[in-house]
């Protein structure tokens, strides 16, 4: 992984400089880097931005790349104004992609605007029934929404098309934790590939149990490994906890390190316990939420 100010070309740029697709592929496995904790995030989402704006200098009516710099301009630059319009692209240059309505679907959800979320996530099911990441988005819009009888039925559906659809057992495990099922969570914890989150639902889950000890000790491992990358989820488990001031705190760090989980920050039900303090509603204005 390189550090220097130039792009990292892939094979298929290396084949054909000039292909735009592959500038979209290479940002996207970019934005992953930086937003799954593999590369520093900035450094990550610089790499991704350069990667796109290749890719459109090389063809601005490229649907792809316009669903992409959507994602970029949300994860990186809370651009919400300037991602939904990137998105909203996209599906003009190519309406019957599935892909891209469900990303115009988080992009409502986002905003505050669940029927409209709802209605596209839906269509894009309807569309590809057998594509495991449109039954997500739809499970994951329902949980924002507090439908969380849906939402699990949406997320076994993709987790029966695909084993490794994601979000697959770490909503799954947020979903039961939220439904009085903590029980139930501790064996979909153990399917969650990455560290970083099995520790943060393991300090949920056992928060909802009442074992408060292990608890404690997953998040100790999630500060301790994972501060830089998992700020968000940290902040989650605090207002999870009840512990609204470190909750704060950390959502602080995750605003400075830039942390793509703030995209959730109006909707996220972990987060409830902090709706009525007044730093939340200061929170959502720095973020620049649109109200």
């Amino acid at each position: 992984m390189e550090s220097s100010g130039s792009v990292s070309i892939g094979p298929g740029s290396q084949l054909d400089p000039s292909y735009a697709l592959a500038w979209v592929g290479l940002s996207r496995v970019r934005n992953w880097q930086a937003n799954s904790g593999l590369a520093p995030v900035q450094e990550g989402h610089r790499l991704a931005r350069e990667a796109i704006e290749r890719a459109l200098a090389l063809n601005p009516n490229l649907a792809a790349a316009h669903a992409q710099m959507a994602r970029i301009k949300r994860l990186a630059d809370f651009d919400w104004g300037g991602s939904d319009a990137s998105i909203q692209q996209a599906i003009t240059l190519d309406p019957g992609n599935p892909e891209y309505l469900s990303d115009a679907a988080l992009s409502a959800s986002t905003f505050g605007h669940p029927d409209e979320a709802l209605a596209l996530a839906r269509r894009a099911v309807e569309l590809d029934p057998l594509n495991p990441s449109n039954w997500s988005a739809l499970g994951q819009i329902k949980y924002f929404e507090g439908q969380l009888a849906g939402a699990d039925v949406d997320v076994k559906k993709s987790l029966e098309l695909s084993p490794d659809a994601f979000p697959g057992p770490f909503l799954l495990s947020e979903i039961y934790v939220l439904q009085g099922r903590p029980q139930d969570a501790l064996p979909e914890i153990e399917r969650v590939h990455h560290a970083y989150g099995r520790a943060f639902l393991y300090a949920i889950a056992y928060h909802a149990l009442g074992r408060e000890k292990e608890s404690e000790s997953a998040l100790k491992e999630l500060i301790a490994k994972y501060s830089t990358s998992a700020a968000f989820q940290v902040a989650e488990v605090y207002a999870f906890r009840n512990q609204p001031d470190e909750s704060f705190e950390w959502l602080d760090r995750a605003y400075a390190q830039r942390d793509g989980g703030l995209i959730g920050t109006k909707v996220d039900p972990l987060l409830k316990s902090l709706h009525n303090d007044p730093r939340y509603a200061a929170f959502l204005k720095k973020l620049k939420f649109p109200t």
